[in-house]
């Protein structure tokens, strides 16, 4: 059922119910006042047609000028205890009451409903009121009809039973129509998102002008759009860039195999091609378990082996695997590292972020380098320090994204990934990474994990 039928089904539903309660109400009350404007006019009739009432022959006499005001509608009748009639407006002397009825009039005042009386198909209702007369005991009795009060009523019902399907019909349209008008915001949002493809970037939902709810799914759907624009580029952009980077090694060894399909070559030659062969080969595995290792981390499913780990072993362990390289370049490395404690990690994921922060500050750095941690109340920092003039600082943003380098024309082996790798294992861990500059002018590149 479309939602705007379901919305009129309700409108009509509840207004269903409200236009029977008001229907209701309205009704009892109304019959509540008939009767009662019936009842008091039964009262004053009554206490006049007492008042009139004597000894004298002259009272009868003036109770049937009474009674004449109304001749057809109502009557008058005065009775004795015993049941006889000493006056009445009624013709051929009928008797209203039974005499049990008459009885309990003389103590009492008494209504009757539903008296039927002589040439009349109408009901009547009949106040009795105890008198006083020379003789004894009498009862005034006066009836007035019930048509006009069950007329009124009648019409009323009438009018209920008629003009509240109406009102229900005309209520149902205008929630019908209400409702398509509340929903056009989301048929345009419908109409926009079916256009929208992966090639029509930029194109965003239409906003609806109200600041209500459609407006904020509005919203929400195009911050959507947004992550899965950038997401989509990035992965693009990755994919180029992958293509790129695996483009060089695969023409060096194409190069180097055509090489020797051309010329023979000896052995030398052979073995010096074969050499360079695999040293591309151990480039496209490093490049292929770098990937990987990005992969996962765009999936959040970067997998963490957790231990109890001194964090100053494994900086140590970084250290004595550069130990050599650094002196061959004719750097120191030295470690600074205090009291930081047991700390829960992957020692192999820090590992090899340690170790690719300290490759990239001995590739692209300058003078000693320092390894070291140390904590805060929150926080163990990792880091790596040495003496070169750091990143430019349009670079900064940029120094963790995958495949970004500080010069764009260089052209040596590297691929762009050792710190995106590093950001990714920072991550994973529910951390960071950081550049900084200390007072001395040193550069400073640290992993924040939270213990």
């Amino acid at each position: 059922m479309p939602i705007r039928l379901r919305l009129a089904a309700g409108f009509a539903a509840g207004l269903a119910v409200v236009l029977a309660l008001a229907g209701g109400f309205v009704y009892v009350e109304v019959a509540r006042n008939l009767s009662e404007a019936l009842d008091a006019n039964l009262a004053a009739r009554a206490d006049d047609a007492r008042a009139l009432v004597d000894s004298s022959s002259q009272g009868d006499a003036r109770l049937k000028e009474l009674g004449s005001e109304n001749e057809g509608e109502a009557f008058i009748q005065v009775m004795r205890a015993d049941g006889s009639i000493v006056g009445s407006t009624l013709p051929g002397g009928y008797e209203v009451l039974s005499r049990d009825q008459i009885a309990e009039a003389t103590r009492e005042d008494s209504t009757v409903d539903g008296v039927q009386i002589p040439e009349s198909d109408d009901d009547y209702r009949v106040l009795a009121i105890p008198t006083e007369r020379d003789n004894g005991p009498a009862v005034v009795v006066v009836g007035a009809t019930t048509a006009d009060m069950e007329e009124t009523l009648s019409g009323l019902r009438r009018t209920l039973a008629l003009g509240a399907p109406l009102c229900l019909l005309l209520a149902s349209l205008i929630g019908y129509v209400l409702g398509s008008r509340a929903l056009r915001p989301v048929e345009a949002i419908r109409l926009r998102a079916r256009e929208i493809t992966l090639e029509s970037a930029g194109e965003r939902l239409p906003r609806p002008a109200a600041d209500d709810e459609l407006r904020r799914l509005a919203d929400t759907l195009n911050e959507m759009l947004d992550r899965v624009e950038t997401a989509l580029r990035r992965e693009r952009t990755f994919v180029s860039d992958a293509s790129h980077e695996l483009r060089t090694p695969l023409a060096i060894l194409k190069s180097e195999i055509e090489l020797i399909q051309r010329t023979g070559g000896s052995k030398a030659d052979l073995q010096s091609a074969l050499d360079s062969a695999a040293e591309e080969i151990d480039h496209l595995v490093l490049l292929a378990e770098n990937l990987l290792v990005i992969a996962r981390a765009d999936r959040g499913s970067l997998p963490l082996r957790m231990e109890e780990v001194a964090p100053e072993s494994v900086i140590q362990r970084v250290a004595s695997r550069f130990e050599r390289l650094v002196a061959d370049a004719g750097r120191t490395l030295s470690l600074e590292v205090g009291a930081v404690g047991i700390h829960r990690l992957d020692p192999l994921r820090i590992d090899q972020a340690m170790a690719n922060l300290t490759e990239n500050a001995l590739t692209h750095g300058r003078g000693d380098i320092t390894l070291g941690a140390r904590t805060t109340e929150q926080t163990l920092e990792l880091f790596v320090r040495d003496q070169g003039p750091g990143f430019p600082a349009d670079f900064r943003r940029h120094a963790f994204e995958r495949f970004s380098r500080a010069d764009p024309g260089r052209t040596d082996a590297g691929t762009g990934l050792g710190l995106a790798i590093v950001r990714a294992i920072a991550d994973a861990h529910g951390g960071r990474v950081g550049i900084d500059h200390t007072a001395s002018g040193d550069t400073e590149v640290s992993l924040f994990i939270p213990i």
